[in-house]
């Protein structure tokens, strides 16, 4: 039997709004092709190192709602997510009870807004930790934030050496944090 989804209401501590986006400039297929590559190979974008993807549910090929992926976290926490939406330009996946973070990941595709032959990959993130404990590791000793951002900063980095473009800069990181009433505490860029 599947485990519920750990909404971002039922964690504890700060809610964190995460964005994680590279630009890339002639890449060699359609966003709409190298989105679909992502979908069919997720665990090949994620460094196995600190975040391995194990499809535990679903069938062995491309996305599905309702698929579901054990994920080895390094450190004393593993997870479990649901892919829970799947869009032209996207996919969504809602953490499982147990994962450390409550809360919801998107990784979508799209032509950039001003500049032409350009896509921006992003992965965006609303979450908040699961209990105090993990609050206290992730956001108070900041461990959790180190490995979960170099897991992002190195999918994005993979899908655009996949895409066989011209990197136009770094990967870029923004963080928003909220105190439990929704208040802007820190935005970091």
């Amino acid at each position: 039997m599947s485990k519920p989804e750990q909404p971002a209401h039922t964690g504890s501590g700060a809610f964190f709004e995460r964005r994680y986006w590279v630009d890339v400039q002639h890449a060699r297929q359609p966003a709409a092709e190298l989105l679909d590559h992502i979908k069919c190979h997720l665990p090949d974008f994620s460094p196995d190192l600190l975040a391995e993807f194990e499809k535990s549910k679903g069938a062995a090929h491309c996305l599905s709602v309702g698929d579901e992926f054990g994920v080895k976290i390094l450190g004393p926490w593993n997870g479990d997510v649901r892919v829970t939406d799947i869009g032209a330009d996207y996919f969504e996946l809602a953490t499982l009870e147990s994962h450390p973070e409550a809360g919801r990941i998107c990784f979508s595709l799209k032509p950039h807004a001003t500049l032409p032959d350009t896509l921006r990959f992003e992965i965006h993130s609303k979450a908040r930790s699961r209990d105090g404990l993990v609050a206290f590791t992730y956001d108070t000793l900041g461990f959790g934030k180190k490995v979960q951002q170099q897991t992002w900063e190195t999918f994005c980095q993979r899908v655009a050496d996949y895409s066989g473009g011209l990197l136009l800069g770094p990967v870029q990181v923004e963080t928003i944090r909220q105190d439990e009433s929704g208040t802007e505490i820190t935005h970091d860029a």
